[in-house]
């Protein structure tokens, strides 16, 4: 995903769209933690593991990443639809949907490793292209519309806004700020063999911190991830222990200067 000016029309169409690219963000980070585990647990060769990982991915795709697609179809593309300029990438990206589909139908039929691996893959590549062109090209077509209001056409939409208000984009539960700083960081070496690593360096600055936020929130008690970022993330921290205190053990494995590598646990 890149980064993009939007023109809006008015003030809440504005934070609408910022809601919706929020939301895409924590999606993309959360399906990246996910595919990343199942590769991690394939290499390993724990089938056990792997049939678990498998599930827990194919669960988050029929619960948020399909409804999160249909509720796109019946709103944002429908919308979009209606104007000459977009009908032929609303057809494409409906094609999207039914390959994003079937890529999840085809990952809970499988039970072989490699393949799932593949599949997971696939899912995230194509997952992140679409977010892409919905981000840069739908979105603000949309917002740039004056007989469209993207304030009203989303609002109340948990699918497409995470929990967002559309015309606030205030979230229902605290997200942000620089809490007390409180999380417990050791500055000793940790193993972080076995668990799924998130690069964010290759993340536009605007939605960075919501998709790693995104890949946190997948990550389950006893599990973590390793966090690669272009510099010491102490105010990613802070936010992340006023969102979650307490939530997360972490642990510097690398200090720069080029990269900062965090193994982050999550608290059973």
């Amino acid at each position: 995903m890149t980064e993009n000016l939007t023109i809006a029309t008015d003030e809440a169409d504005a934070r609408a769209a910022e809601a919706v690219e929020r939301h895409h963000a924590q999606m993309a980070g959360a399906l990246a933690l996910k595919a990343e585990s199942l590769a991690a647990t394939a290499r390993a060769n724990r089938p056990d593991d792997l049939e678990e990982v498998r599930l827990d991915l194919v669960r988050w795709c029929r619960d948020e990443l399909v409804p999160h697609a249909l509720a796109e179809e019946s709103t944002m593309y429908r919308a979009a639809g209606e104007m000459l300029p977009a009908r032929l990438l609303v057809e494409a990206m409906l094609v999207e949907h039914q390959r994003i589909i079937a890529l999840v139908d085809a990952l809970e039929a499988t039970t072989e490793a490699v393949t799932a691996a593949g599949l997971a893959r696939a899912l995230r590549e194509l997952f992140e292209a679409h977010l892409a062109k919905e981000n840069d090209q739908v979105l603000p077509l949309l917002v740039a519309s004056p007989d469209v209001s993207v304030a009203e056409l989303l609002g109340g939409l948990r699918e497409l806004l995470g929990g967002e208000d559309a015309a606030t984009g205030v979230r229902d539960e605290a997200e942000g700020g620089c809490g007390s700083d409180g999380h417990a960081c050791g500055c000793h070496e940790a193993d972080a063999a076995g668990h799924p690593e998130l690069d964010a360096r290759a993340v536009p600055h605007a939605i960075r911190h919501a998709t790693i936020f995104g890949a946190l929130d997948a990550v389950r008690p006893g599990s973590g991830l390793v966090l690669v970022a272009p510099h010491d993330p102490l105010p990613l921290l802070a936010q992340l222990e006023h969102r979650e205190q307490g939530a997360f053990d972490v642990d510097y494995l690398e200090r720069g200067p080029e990269a900062w590598r965090l193994l982050l646990v999550r608290r059973g």
